[in-house]
């Protein structure tokens, strides 16, 4: 766990912004980003490596990250995304509740719905409630049974032929751990990865249960 997990108020932030989901199923759709700092997973290909240290970043109050958000949804945001780094290395739980209660009103009462993208290394049970769970497991520190149980989509990174017989491992992990429902299933190919594309597609096409997802934003030049 982070260092500073159990300072509830605060947590250390990366970056904020609006843009577009740009990956799995709901992309191109408007969402506010929180992306925290912190992570021990260390994949060698992560694009957002300055995100790892937690102490580099710095802690933005709880309060604060609520009215950005609340901003984000008037101004159209559908949903918004706890992302990371690795966020399940913080207790989330406090987060979700100043982000709910910043953004109910009369036609949402639940609030924004709250998007968790996570690798699934760290437990889920003290990060509270979202309304969508992306799981991108990582070889090197697979997921709990927890979230392969709980996430709604399982999007597998490609950049070779290994990453496929993982991902078909983690499916069917996911679907005995859900009882037979299990979640969507997407392969993403690593940016920049010719061989990861190849294969991606590849198995797509000839696995039906499968889904390509693509790093929209990237294609597009958005943040």
């Amino acid at each position: 766990m982070s260092p500073i997990a159990d300072d509830t108020s605060a947590l250390p932030v990366v970056e904020t912004f609006h843009s577009l989901q740009g990956e799995g199923l709901h992309a191109g759709r408007s969402a506010f980003f929180i992306r925290l700092a912190g992570c021990a997973v260390g994949c060698p290909w992560c694009d957002t490596k300055h995100s790892w240290p937690a102490g580099a970043h710095p802690l933005r109050s709880l309060a604060e990250l609520a009215e950005e958000t609340r901003q984000a949804a008037a101004a159209g945001a559908a949903f918004a995304v706890i992302t990371g780094g690795e966020p399940l290395e913080h207790d989330l739980g406090p987060l979700g509740e100043a982000l709910r209660e910043a953004t109910a009103d009369a036609e949402r009462p639940e609030g924004l719905p709250l998007h968790l993208e996570t690798s699934g290394a760290a437990p889920l049970a003290l990060s509270g409630r979202f309304a969508w769970i992306t799981l991108s497991p990582k070889a090197q520190r697979p997921p709990t049974a927890e979230l392969l149980a709980a996430c709604d989509e399982l999007k597998v990174v490609v950049h070779g032929p290994a990453d496929l017989a993982f991902a078909e491992a983690m499916a069917a992990e996911a679907m005995a751990a859900a009882a037979g429902h299990g979640p969507a299933l997407l392969l993403q190919p690593g940016w920049n990865s010719a061989a990861g594309q190849e294969l991606a597609v590849a198995f797509v096409r000839t696995h039906p249960a499968w889904r390509l997802s693509l790093q929209s934003h990237k294609w597009l030049g958005v943040r």
